[in-house]
């Protein structure tokens, strides 16, 4: 996301107005959820998407036609049979597009934007939020929780870890704050490392030899530490927010993360390794006084079971996995399991 609002500061700031397009809601089956954005600009130019397919040929078609006439719009698309060629949607679904358009010299539309950018750039928790009557945005605000730029009048729980429409409120999330730490700078970790920020999480690297937390192994901005597995709780402070995804180099290693971080507030916490080893550290740890709850909470073995080998493929699969938890999905023993 931190891409998507820097480009369009951008074009902005370089003259350009554009239409944001915005997946307000949907129901049953759509190629993408509430919150997807998509920016059309007056020179054509378009960034982002919200599904692909009839449907967003016919919202950049619209959003050609409303951007020079400087209009906000409200339009729904229903999917039927007859309609689903190239959207993979034969089930049918409905979906609502907001069209806002973004004028260059409005009032407080770069300033806004530029703290937007900022915000997702810096993987704060911040939130966009609209109100809309009908089509008219009458309010546009930066918000986020525990009083930063909080108003009275929206209920704060529209902030939410996904993007929300209620009460004439669309919430936004900008960026979802919140880091994977990955203990281990080894081969699988630096294909992790890749594969996760390039799906929009940030990773962070914890190793304790220098020469698996440099910098140019991973990618550009990733957060390296280097120092004792025993210690690490006196460097890393783990969040409700925050993904622990252990992959050392051996067992020992592994099992001293694990009893550093099992109680934690961590959201996900996951660990690489057979199924021997597995039971090995479950034994070892139920015996240091953990219970078996508590060792429940681990995703053993990591990743989702696609009969991943090279470092790559794990890399792949442990990212379908993270993907998953950050989406709501419950997730077990190497499966995603059905909603209920």
């Amino acid at each position: 996301m931190a891409e998507f609002w820097e480009r369009l500061l951008q074009k902005l700031e370089e003259g350009n107005g554009a239409e944001l397009v915005s997946v307000l809601e949907t129901g049953g089956s759509t190629p993408r959820g509430a919150g997807a954005l998509m920016a059309v600009f007056t020179d054509g130019t378009v960034l982002g998407t919200v599904g692909g397919g009839s449907v967003e040929y016919e919202a950049i078609r619209l959003a050609k036609e409303l951007a020079p006439q400087e209009r906000h719009d409200l339009r729904s698309f229903h999917f039927v049979s007859g309609d689903a060629v190239g959207l993979d949607m034969a089930c049918g679904g409905d979906m609502t597009l907001h069209f806002h358009y973004l004028d260059p010299q409005g009032a407080g539309v770069l300033p806004l934007l530029r703290e937007t950018a900022e915000a997702s750039r810096q993987n704060q928790d911040r939130w966009l939020l609209r109100r809309l009557q009908g089509a008219e945005v009458t309010d546009m605000t930066l918000t986020g929780r525990g009083g930063v730029h909080s108003r009275a009048d929206w209920p704060e729980d529209l902030l939410q870890s996904r993007a929300v429409f209620r009460d004439h409120w669309f919430a936004l999330p900008v960026a979802e704050a919140g880091r994977v730490l990955i203990f281990g700078g080894g081969h699988v970790s630096q294909a992790l490392s890749r594969v996760l920020a390039s799906v929009g999480f940030r990773p962070v690297i914890y190793d304790d030899r220098p020469e698996f937390t440099a910098p140019e192994l991973f990618p550009e901005g990733t957060e390296t530490i280097c120092g004792p597995f025993e210690t690490l709780h006196r460097t890393v402070t783990i969040t409700e927010k925050d993904d622990v995804v252990i992959m050392t180099r051996g067992h020992r290693a592994d099992e001293t993360v694990l009893i550093q971080t099992l109680r934690s507030a961590a959201r996900y916490i996951g660990c690489i390794g057979s199924s021997r080893k597995l039971a090995l550290c479950r034994e070892h740890l139920l015996a240091m006084g953990f219970t078996a709850e508590e060792y429940a909470r681990v995703h053993a073995p990591i990743g989702l079971a696609i009969g991943a080998e090279t470092p790559a493929e794990i890399a792949v699969s442990v990212a379908a996995e993270l993907i998953a938890v950050r989406a709501g999905l419950p997730v077990s023993g190497g499966a995603v399991l059905p909603r209920a």
